[in-house]
């Protein structure tokens, strides 16, 4: 066992008889390793291109609430009253009347 173990540190399964067979091995496990590597680099980008987008949508949502609230207390009458009044308009103190034509048929 210990010489099966030094024989391995010192590489010597690299430089024996079949050791073509050995290297083939290697190469195919460094290949799928720098695979998963790759793969795992790939995943972490994406996750984190995620999270920027959602911090986005939430920035994007807010200024949405935002402008819909300003929106809907620019459209309340006493808002319109008011600025109407600062350019110099009042309401009319008579109702509108209806103007009802009739059609000759």
């Amino acid at each position: 066992m210990k010489k099966g173990l030094l024989d391995i540190l010192k590489g010597k399964f690299l430089v024996s008889g079949d050791a073509p067979k050995n290297w083939l091995f290697l190469l195919f496990a460094s290949f799928l390793a720098a695979l998963m590597i790759s793969s795992s680099h790939r995943a972490d980008k994406k996750v984190h291109e995620i999270a920027a987008l959602n911090e986005e949508v939430r920035k994007l949502r807010s200024e949405f609430v935002e402008g819909r609230s300003a929106v809907q207390q620019m459209r309340l009458e006493s808002s319109i009253r008011q600025s109407m009044a600062e350019a110099g308009l009042e309401p009319s103190k008579n109702p509108p009347k209806k103007i009802k034509v009739k059609s000759e048929d």
